[in-house]
């Protein structure tokens, strides 16, 4: 049995934990690009203030990961930056935290998420499919030098 988790909307206090998740989850798989960075150091302006949101989430009150949503257009909200504390990963966690982002969204009545990721990534690309996402083919031009895969979940059939 997993343990229960809080899905907490991001506070401004939130920017350290929020930032620090990121980067040690970055710097153990790939690095921090400059987008990143940007994205992280400002996630006011860069993610909530355009119209996207972020969620902490707890585990008996302490901070162990976070995911947000970054609006692309109407209706359409890219799945991103989610990260767990290395002793809270294999958990089954990413499970619970896929779950509230796809209930979230269907509240929301958003048409489709989508994300960007690496095929290296085997199980967070297996956990995607399992969840319903499709690959779909990737634009030119993308924030992520390590994004090889583009995924897409849809929501409004």
């Amino acid at each position: 049995m997993v343990d229960p988790l809080e899905f907490r909307p991001y506070q401004t206090r939130d920017a350290t934990d929020f930032k620090a998740l990121n980067v040690e989850w970055l710097t153990t798989y790939f690095e921090v690009e400059p987008y990143d960075e940007l994205v992280l150091s400002h996630p006011q302006t860069q993610i909530i203030d355009p119209g996207g949101s972020i969620f902490m989430v707890l585990k008996e009150g302490k901070t162990i990961g976070t995911f947000a949503f970054i609006k692309k257009e109407e209706g359409c909200y890219e799945f991103s930056k989610m990260a767990v504390t290395p002793k809270q990963r294999n958990k089954g966690y990413g499970n619970l935290m896929m779950q509230f982002a796809i209930r979230y969204a269907e509240q929301h009545h958003w048409k489709s998420l989508i994300l960007y990721s690496s095929t290296v990534l085997e199980n967070s690309i297996y956990l995607y499919r399992k969840y319903g996402f499709e690959e779909v083919p990737m634009e030119a031009g993308i924030n992520y030098a390590r994004g090889n895969i583009k995924m897409e979940l849809r929501l409004d059939s």
